[in-house]
């Protein structure tokens, strides 16, 4: 990404990185990274690519920055199916609670789990979002999760072989 794109990007999301509730957001685990960090990666990629297809890229950007913005206190020992279901709701809440969120960001957020919580998207930018996502946690569950998830292993199975000595 150019100075220039970089720039104009921080400027986009310059008010959602610096609200207290959302930098909460590093401390939450989501795919083997923080979901800070995943809604970031998020943001960057729909940006570019909105910005590419002269889509409305701040609103898609802001949109992307926001889909996950829940922590996992927001649930009442709610089952993991539940959250992956009902997160874009509690996630457009504390958007709605913290920014003046317009009908295209209110739709990304409730729409990026389509089809898994029936919201279809129903702007472009929407759909945008909704892809990005899911390379992104493609990605990240591939690059981060999977990982840590072998080294667990093979660190159990190391243990089991050395315990036996």
């Amino acid at each position: 990404m150019s100075k220039k794109n970089k720039d104009e990007f921080q400027t986009i999301v310059k008010d959602i990185l610096e609200n207290n509730k959302f930098k909460e957001l590093d401390n939450e685990l989501h795919h083997g990274i923080t979901r800070y960090g995943h809604s970031y990666r998020v943001a960057k990629a729909t940006y570019k690519c909105a910005k590419l297809l002269k889509f409305d890229y701040k609103t898609a950007t802001r949109g992307a920055l926001l889909h996950d913005f829940y922590l996992d206190n927001d649930f009442n020992l709610e089952t993991s199916k539940q959250i992956l279901v009902n997160h874009p709701n509690v996630a457009l809440v504390n958007a709605k609670q913290n920014f003046d969120i317009n009908n295209v960001e209110a739709n990304i957020i409730k729409s990026h789990m389509f089809p898994l919580n029936g919201v279809m998207p129903k702007y472009k930018e929407s759909w945008v979002v909704t892809v990005m996502d899911k390379g992104v946690a493609l990605y990240e569950m591939y690059r981060f999760k999977f990982k840590l998830i072998i080294n667990f292993w093979a660190l159990f199975i190391i243990n089991v072989i050395t315990m036996n000595k």
